[in-house]
Parts: structure tokens; C-alpha cells; sequence
């Protein structure tokens, strides 16, 4: 019973701790990174409540979906800084 409550007070840390960092990370690669941190420590949360196949359908449609689909948006766009030849 511990156990489980410093896992989840650890996991909750985390959890917040990544969606602050989504929120307040000015470069967008970093904070596309953090989500995918926040993603993941959300399905630990629905593996301690017995919930298995909503962790695995967090990891496989949010994580393994969406946040691919933002890095290849942020990869895309993100364009290089002018070098001036003089």
C-alpha cells in the first residue's frame, strides 16, 4: 500500500511536472517532447488502476500518434536561420 502511493505521488510529479513544461517552454520541439513525457506518465497512471487496455490505447493513439504527428509538423516547419555573407 505504500509502495503504490509514493508510485503514484512520483508519477503524479511527474505528470504535472511535464505539463508545466508544455505549457511554459518557449521552443516547440522541447515541448512536443514534454508532452510525450506527460502522455506517458498518464498510462502508468491507468496501468496502477488495473486499466490495461487504456494505457495501451494512450501509448498507441496519443503517444504513438499524435505526438508523431506534431514532430513530423514540427520538423516540417521549422526553417533554418539566414547566414549573412559578408
Amino acid at each position: 500500500m505504500v509502495y503504490e502511493t509514493i508510485a503514484f505521488a512520483l508519477f503524479a510529479l511527474v505528470t504535472v511536472g511535464c505539463s508545466l513544461g508544455v505549457v511554459l517552454v518557449r521552443d516547440v520541439w522541447h515541448s512536443a517532447l514534454l508532452l510525450g513525457g506527460a502522455l506517458l506518465s498518464v498510462a502508468v497512471h491507468y496501468v496502477m488502476l488495473q486499466a490495461e487496455f487504456l494505457a495501451a490505447m494512450q501509448i498507441l493513439v496519443y503517444v504513438g500518434g499524435v505526438l508523431i504527428l506534431i514532430t513530423f509538423a514540427v520538423m516540417l516547419t521549422r526553417t533554418q536561420p539566414e547566414v549573412s555573407s559578408t
